[in-house]
């Protein structure tokens, strides 16, 4: 059989806007993988030489779409897949080697759509990455702890980030693909997709680990966590099935708890008190919080550190999120066609 007629059960697709150190690294780390039976597809904002040689060795293909959103260079990337299964990734994460064979035993499940796995802080990130990253760990991250850390057994989810999802391509195709208004979030509608339309299962497998970089510097951090909080807001809204639940409000009530507390004073004592033992709870909750992340990354200084991205996170997540619960008529992305 000809090379280009072989028969391929994953297609590893990576949104890219130019060639990085970090696709440099992602494309070392799936040479290692167990499985090899995949095609790398890249789709970057245009075709370079030096891309071209990265993806060499993997019989790859690199699609050039220009300045467009990851879930447009995504579905580029399917229109051109030949792969049985679609593997999406970014670009600043690499996967463990046995990626694609635990990923392929659950998708041979009955009525099993989908499946995830944790994104893990590298080991080789930079220590303001790592407090980055150990943010997430925090039991008041709000974001389910699975995500960023191997926990407990196969279950079903109903909700995964593209930066570790791999779908079955007939289940893709049939959803009509990624929601190409919205970015971020293309991949919690497509979930959604596969749950109510098809009925069918995304399974969180925990050894299914891709190591993801973080962001560097609590700007970039709060930038990233605060267009979380406007789409998760927004998207509680019109897609209450999966986004209407109670953790993703507790920052935004946490956000007009302080707010009306400091009248709080000028009620009388009684309600004066009521706040400041709301205050010295949530700063209990703080301490056991880095407590909780000094037990994860084994370190006291990212723990530590780690405080200020936290509570900074709270306010500006829950400001966001009320922006787009309350406030956001029509939330699409940017970098449209």
């Amino acid at each position: 059989m000809e090379e280009n007629q072989k028969k391929i059960d994953f297609s590893i697709i990576i949104p890219l806007t130019v060639i990085n150190d970090y696709i440099k690294e992602t494309a070392q780390k799936l040479e290692e993988l167990d499985n090899q039976n995949f095609e790398l597809i890249i789709v970057a904002n245009e075709k370079t030489p030096d891309l071209e040689e990265l993806v060499f060795s993997f019989s790859g293909q690199v699609i050039p779409a220009g300045n467009v959103s990851p879930a447009i260079k995504r579905d580029a990337g399917v229109k051109a897949s030949r792969g049985k299964y679609l593997a999406f990734i970014d670009d600043d994460a690499y996967p463990e080697k046995n990626w694609l064979d635990l990923a392929q035993r659950q998708l041979q499940k009955e009525n099993v759509s989908a499946v995830g796995g944790p994104q893990v802080t590298p080991k080789n990130n930079s220590f303001w990455q790592k407090v980055s990253g150990a943010m997430f760990l925090s039991p008041l991250s709000g974001a389910g702890l699975k995500r960023y850390c191997p926990r407990g057994q196969v279950c079903e989810v109903d909700d995964w980030p593209t930066v570790n999802l791999i779908v079955k391509k007939e289940d893709f195709l049939a959803c009509g693909g990624f929601d190409n208004a919205y970015w971020p979030g293309e991949d919690t509608k497509l979930c959604l997709d596969i749950i109510k339309k098809l009925k069918k299962k995304i399974l969180y497998v925990p050894e299914m680990i891709v190591n993801h970089h973080r962001r560097e510097g609590l700007k970039r951090h709060l930038k990233q966590t605060g267009g979380y909080g406007l789409h998760r807001g927004y998207f509680a809204r019109i897609f209450p099935e999966t986004s209407k639940k109670l953790m993703y409000f507790i920052p935004s009530l946490w956000v007009i708890f302080l707010v009306l507390g400091a009248f709080s004073f000028l009620l009388g004592p009684m309600f004066s008190k009521l706040y400041l033992a709301g205050i010295y709870a949530y700063l209990m909750a703080i301490i056991l919080s880095t407590i909780v992340i000094w037990n994860r990354t084994k370190s006291l200084l990212i723990s530590l550190a780690s405080v200020p991205y936290l509570i900074l996170f709270h306010i500006w997540y829950g400001l966001r999120f009320i922006q787009g619960y309350i406030f956001t008529k029509e939330l699409k992305s940017k970098l449209g066609r």
